[in-house]
Order: structure tokens, then C-alpha cells, then sequence
């Protein structure tokens, strides 16, 4: 293998594969390190989101919700069910087929590309200046176990991704105690399941057991639930979550400590002090990721790190080195599979001479919860603290035809713009397949649209995207169906 190159990937997550593979469409020859094995001890590329993240809790979400549907939906339908039952293991093991499609498919696409593939941790070592002292060759270690190989390269770009956050009262042993991919791996439906994090990993898992029949019961340290979506949405979500899944949710909880016995107990003081305990067969910690910046060399090189572990880049992902990169869950700005390939184009387009660029600003997030929630830009309550002054627009899926004909009425779509300039400031979304109707609101936003495009936009009836289109209408109070 050509142990010379013009990039080195470290790190093959959405952000470094597909900086890798752009780099290659732009002519640099380029290798991408990656460490990731799968259960079976083989390498396996796609980080946290093929393996064990985006990717596979998207194919147990689906099958729950298909289970849900035949359980108490068909029956709307007049299409009757006899007796029902569910097989995890085969939702378990067409999880894992799925998986190792997409995984598989990456190494196919790096073969195409003509891109070096090499397993293994990704150190730092050291750097030397050419004969004229301006551009810097980077020196990078490569071990497997107890083969070390070295590399060198013009520019590097990092994208380790991040690891879930531990709690040293529940040390995680994928047994009993799960992070994300023991939550992704269970054989059976456990009677009693506990959540410690009401974020997006823990509604998404906690929901999915919950549709297979598990009793289900969130912790969130925070006082409010959702605090990162905006406020309507998050109260919506909440009831629904409660009345209508089941979850039973609780905020502004002090867990201080968790025994493991014939059952695992929770003892934690709940929003008003008092203390509580809960027992629970099962419990998934998700208390948010940390980047993952151990063990990278950092201070091999002098590589700026902050101490919450983040790489500091500029607003073009530059480090504080030459021609050393950043991207993904270890830099700034959310921990979403989307931003950090988006960032992994623009970096690779920049060494190659090109303007790419990322506007953090009109990032989507998704939560795959039923019903989803999505959103892009402001919330109502960032526009108030910063003092913005907005209008509303709201409408919601109940009175939408296409919403009425799925059977799934529950949420509405917001629309934020400005007082002034009627430009869209943020959406807001919860309801059936929003995760696909929140596109229309970036790309709205990117062009600095305002409410009034929208609202003059023709959209098919009967669609779900009507709904954003009457919220928008709904700005300058002239919805027509509400």
C-alpha cells in the first residue's frame, strides 16, 4: 500500500467516509483510518450512525411501529389480525442484515473511488517541513493490535465522532445496563424498561420497547422535557408521549444511585425533593455523547482541544494546525450524522481549492419517535430571550385530508418569521413524516425565503406538506382550512 497521501481520513462516520469520498471525486489521493469492528470482530466502516445509531434504530422504530399498526390501527381499516406476536429475534437479525448492507456498501464505495482503506486506531505522531519550509508533511500511526503501520499525508481530516456519555453510578455493561447499541441488541422484550435521559436516544428506544409491550419509564435531569425543541412542540409531544404511547416521563429527577440485584433499582429524588425508587429489568443510559478525542495524539502535535474534549476549528473547520481538519461530533455545533457529512464535503472541497461551505444556522434536526418531530432555525422562546420580534403561523394535521386518510391526526407545523421582513426564522414540526416534510423548510430558509413564498408555493393535495403550507398562510392570518 502507498503509505503517501494527499488526505487522511481519520475516522470512517457519515463526516469521514464521505469526506473521504469526495476528496477522491476531486482528484486527491486519500486512505481513511478507521478502528470500528462489529460484533463478529470484523472491520466494519460507517461509525456509530451505520452500526449502531442512525441506521439500525431507524429498522427497529420501523418494525415496532408496524407491530403497533396491526396491534390497534388495522382494525380502523377493517383489516382484522388474528392472533399477534412478535419475534425479536428476527427484527434483531433484519436490523442487522440492513446494517451490514449499508456497511458493506461503503467499503464498495471506497473501492470505487480508488480510496485507501486502513483498520486500525489513527495517532498523531508528528509533522515535517519540505525543503522550503511552507507546507508541512503529517506522520500518523496506524496500530491493529500489535501492528503498527505509519502514514504520511499533506492534510489531514478528523472525524471521530463522539461516544456516549457514562455515568460512573451505572457503569453500562450491555448486559443489563445499555447504551445505544445494547438497546439496539436485546433478545427480548423486557417487562420493565428504565430510561435515564429524555433526549432523542432515549424517547426513540424508549418508545420502540414501549410499542412491543415493555412498561417504560424516562428520567430526565433537566426541569423541562425537550428543552432543545421549541416549547409547543415539546408540550405536545409530552402528552401525546404520556397519553397516548404510554411512557411514563419524568423531569427534574436526582438519581443517587443504582443497585443491581434480581432487579436493577433506581433511587432518585423527583421534581419537589421527595425520594423515589423504581425497579426495572432493563436500563438504557442516554445522557448525551462526548467527543471522542482520546487517544488521538492531540498533544503529540499541539492540537488544540477545550476541555469539555472538543477540537476548536473556525467557522471553515480549520484547527489551529496547517492543513490539519476537524469535523463532525468532535467540533462544535450539533451531534447529527447530516451536519458532519455536510462539513466532510465542504472541507474536502476547500483542500481542494474550492469555497465549501455549511451553514449551521438551517441544520434539521429529526426525532423518529410517532409521531416524529422536527424542526430548523429558532424557537419561539430563543426569539424571545433575544428580543426578535416574530409572527406565528400554526396548523395542524387534524384538519389535514392526507393526515386524516393515514390515520395519524396528532401535532401541527409552526412557522417563525419576522415582524418586519416576513422572513422564516424557524419551523416547527410534529406529525406523521415530518422528518421528510422539514426539508422544504431548510431549502426555504437557505434562499432567506419568507412566509409569503411559501404560502404562494402550489402544493399537492392531498399531501401532508399542505400543512406548511397553510401554517405559513397562517402567518398573515389567512389559513383556509382552520
Amino acid at each position: 500500500m502507498n503509505q503517501s497521501f494527499d488526505v487522511a481520513v481519520i475516522g470512517a462516520g457519515p463526516g469521514g467516509y464521505v469526506a473521504a469520498i469526495r476528496c477522491a471525486q476531486l482528484g486527491l489521493n486519500t486512505v481513511c483510518i478507521d478502528e470500528w469492528k462489529n460484533p463478529q470482530g470484523k472491520p466494519s466502516l460507517g461509525g456509530t450512525c451505520l452500526n449502531v445509531g442512525c441506521i439500525p434504530s431507524k429498522a427497529l422504530l420501523e418494525s415496532s411501529e408496524n407491530y403497533e399498526r396491526a396491534a390497534h390501527k388495522f382494525s380502523a381499516h377493517g383489516i382484522k389480525v388474528g392472533e399477534l406476536s412478535m419475534d425479536v429475534p428476527v427484527m434483531i437479525s433484519r436490523k442487522d442484515k440492513i446494517v451490514s448492507n449499508f456497511t458493506g456498501g461503503v467499503a464498495m464505495l471506497f473501492r470505487k473511488n480508488k480510496i485507501a482503506s486502513m483498520h486500525g486506531r489513527g495517532t498523531l505522531l508528528s509533522s515535517s517541513k519540505n525543503d522550503s519550509g511552507n507546507n508541512r508533511t503529517w506522520r500518523i500511526e496506524v496500530k491493529n493490535g500489535e501492528e503498527a503501520h505509519t502514514v504520511e499525508a499533506k492534510h489531514i481530516i478528523i472525524a471521530t465522532g463522539s461516544t456516549p456519555r457514562q455515568l460512573p453510578f451505572a457503569p453500562v455493561d450491555n448486559a443489563r445496563i445499555l447504551d445505544n447499541a445494547g438497546a439496539l441488541a436485546l433478545t427480548e422484550v423486557p417487562e420493565r424498561l428504565g430510561v435515564i435521559g429524555g433526549g432523542v436516544v432515549g424517547l426513540e428506544m424508549g418508545s420502540m420497547w414501549r410499542r412491543l409491550g415493555s412498561e417504560v419509564t424516562i428520567l430526565e435531569a433537566l426541569p423541562t422535557f425537550l428543552t432543545a425543541a421549541d416549547a409547543q412542540v415539546a408540550k405536545e409531544a409530552r402528552k401525546i408521549f404520556t397519553k397516548e404511547t404510554g411512557l411514563i416521563i419524568q423531569t427534574g429527577i436526582k438519581i443517587s444511585g443504582v443497585k443491581t440485584g434480581e432487579a436493577i433499582t433506581v433511587q432518585y429524588a423527583d421534581a419537589e425533593g421527595k425520594a423515589q425508587q423504581r425497579e426495572v429489568d432493563k436500563l438504557i443510559v442516554a445522557v448525551g455523547r462526548v467527543p471522542n478525542t482520546a487517544g488521538l495524539g492531540a498533544e503529540n502535535v499541539g492540537l488544540k482541544i477545550d476541555d469539555r474534549g472538543y477540537i476548536e476549528v473556525d467557522g471553515g473547520c480549520r484547527t489551529n494546525l496547517p492543513n490539519i481538519h476537524a469535523v463532525g461530533d468532535v467540533v462544535r455545533g450539533p451531534m447529527l450524522a447530516h451536519k458532519a457529512s455536510e462539513e466532510g464535503v465542504a472541507v474536502a472541497e476547500a483542500i481542494a481549492g474550492q469555497a465549501g461551505h455549511v451553514n449551521l444556522d438551517t441544520i434539521p434536526w429529526v426525532i423518529y419517535t410517532s409521531p416524529e418531530i422536527a424542526w430548523v432555525g429558532k424557537t419561539e422562546q430563543e426569539l424571545k430571550t433575544a428580543g426578535i420580534q416574530y409572527k406565528t403561523g400554526q396548523f395542524p394535521f387534524m384538519a389535514n385530508g392526507r393526515a386524516r386518510a393515514l390515520g395519524e391526526t396528532g401535532g401541527f407545523v409552526k412557522v417563525l418569521a419576522d415582524a418586519n421582513t416576513d422572513r422564516i426564522l424557524g419551523v416547527h414540526m410534529i406529525g406523521p413524516y415530518v422528518s421528510e416534510m422539514i426539508a422544504e423548510a431548510v431549502v426555504a430558509m437557505e434562499f432567506a425565503a419568507s412566509s409569503e413564498d411559501i404560502a404562494r408555493i402550489v402544493h399537492a393535495h392531498p399531501s401532508l406538506s399542505e400543512v406548511l403550507h397553510e401554517a405559513a398562510l397562517g402567518v398573515d392570518k389567512r389559513a383556509i382550512h382552520i
